[in-house]
C-alpha cells in the first residue's frame, strides 16, 4: 500500500436542536401553561488512534466529515435526542493541526487515544424556561447553536525507537532486512526508498525494539529537495539515530562528504533533531579487502573527529549486525530506565514541595 503521511480534511460538528414553544392542550384545561422542551446537543467529532492503520491514504478520497445534528425539542417538555458523536479512525502517530490558525490541536501517540477536534453545538431551550409570574404564556425559545467547523491537517510521523539515517543507496533497506522481518525493496543499483518501512527487531524473548528505514536524504532536503522535509520529521520521534554510510559509494561523493551533507541538513531542519544520539554505521565493508576496509573506516572516523559509537558492518552478509542490534537494545533499555528514574524523582520532588 502506498504510504501517505499527510492529508487535509474538513470536519463539521452537529448543530444543536432548537427549543420549541408549546402549550398544554388538555381536556378541561383550556389555558394550559408552556411545556416546550429543549433541543438535543449536536454530535461532536473525535479522532481516535488505531494501531492497525499505518497510512492516511483513505483521507485522500474522503475529506468531509459531519457529525449528526441534535433533534428539536417537543411539547410536553420532551427533550430532543442528542446527535451521535462521530469517531474518525487515524493511525497511531498522527499529529493534528488547524489549517486556518496553524495551531497544533493534539498528537495521537497511543492506541485508542481520543482527541476532540470539533465540538457539537449547544441545544436551544424551550419556552417552559421563560415562564414567570409576569409572563404566563411565554412564546420565547432559543435556536440551537451551530457546531464547530474546522479544516484539519493530519500529519503521520513514524513511531519507532531507532531511525536509519543516510544518503540514498547507503544500505539502510539492507540493514532493516538483515535485522528484522521487514522486507523493503533492495537492489544493486542506486535508488531510494519512497516511504518509511518499519521493522520489529527481536533481541530476545523479553527484549525488542522498532526500527524505521527512512527514505534517503540529499543536499537541500531541509528545504524540500528530493523527498525532503516530509520525511525528516519522521526522525524527530525516534530515540536513537543510526547514520548508515556506504564506505564504497558508486558516485563521486566520498563517505565523509556524505556524512557532512546529512549533518548539515539535520542542523538546518531542527536543532533538537541534530542533537539526538547518533551512531555511525559504516556499511558495505564486504566490498573491500579486510585490511583496506579497516584502513578506510579508520580514516573516515579520523577525518570526522567522530566522538560517538562507531560500527563496521556488512548488511548484505549480516556481518557485525548482531553486535549492533544488541548494543542498540542495551542503550534503549538504559534510556528508558533513566527516563523512569527522572520521572520518579520529579514526582517525589512535587510531593515534597
Amino acid at each position: 500500500m502506498q504510504f501517505v503521511d499527510e492529508a487535509t480534511i474538513h470536519v463539521l460538528a452537529g448543530r444543536g436542536g432548537n427549543g420549541v414553544a408549546s402549550f398544554r392542550r388538555e381536556k378541561y384545561i383550556p389555558f394550559g401553561g408552556p411545556n416546550g422542551g429543549d433541543g438535543g446537543d449536536g454530535g461532536s467529532v473525535y479522532l481516535k488512534a488505531d494501531r492497525n492503520l499505518n497510512t492516511l491514504v483513505d483521507f485522500r478520497f474522503t475529506r468531509d466529515y459531519k457529525a449528526q445534528n441534535g433533534q428539536a425539542g417537543m411539547g410536553q417538555q420532551k427533550t430532543g435526542r442528542a446527535g451521535e458523536d462521530l469517531y474518525i479512525q487515524v493511525p497511531v502517530g498522527t499529529i493534528v493541526r488547524d489549517v486556518d490558525t496553524e495551531e497544533t490541536i493534539g498528537d495521537l501517540v497511543e492506541h485508542d487515544q481520543v482527541l476532540l477536534v470539533a465540538e457539537g453545538g449547544r441545544h436551544g431551550i424551550g419556552n417552559v424556561h421563560f415562564k414567570s409570574s409576569t409572563n404566563r404564556t411565554p412564546r420565547q425559545f432559543t435556536p440551537g447553536e451551530p457546531g464547530e467547523e474546522r479544516n484539519l491537517l493530519l500529519e503521520l510521523a513514524v513511531l519507532a525507537d531507532v531511525g536509519l539515517l543516510g544518503m540514498p543507496n547507503a544500505g539502510k533497506s539492507s540493514l532493516i532486512t538483515a535485522v528484522s522481518a521487514a522486507r523493503p525493496k533492495v537492489a544493486n543499483y542506486p535508488f531510494t526508498t519512497l516511504y518509511p518501512n518499519l521493522g520489529v527487531v527481536r533481541v530476545s524473548q523479553e527484549s525488542s525494539f522498532v526500527i524505521a528505514d527512512i527514505p534517503g536524504l540529499i543536499e537541500g532536503a531541509s528545504e524540500g529537495a528530493g523527498l525532503g522535509i516530509q520525511f525528516l520529521k519522521h526522525l524527530s520521534r525516534t530515540g536513537l539515530l543510526l547514520h548508515v554510510v556506504d564506505i564504497a559509494p558508486m558516485d563521486d561523493l566520498s563517505p565523509v562528504e556524505a556524512i557532512r551533507v546529512i549533518e548539515a541538513e539535520l542542523e538546518k531542519y531542527s536543532d533538537q533533531l541534530a542533537s539526538k544520539d547518533r551512531w555511525l554505521v559504516l556499511n558495505k565493508t564486504d566490498l573491500l579487502p579486510p585490511d583496506d576496509a579497516q584502513t578506510l573506516c579508520d580514516e573516515i572516523v579520523q577525518q570526522l573527529d567522530w566522538q560517538g559509537p562507531v560500527y563496521r558492518i556488512s548488511a548484505a552478509n549480516r556481518e557485525g549486525t548482531e553486535t549492533l542490534v544488541k548494543e542498540v537494545a542495551y542503550a534503549l533499555h538504559q534510556n528508558r530506565q533513566d527516563a523512569r528514574n527522572e520521572s520518579a524523582e520529579s514526582s517525589e520532588s512535587d510531593i515534597l514541595d
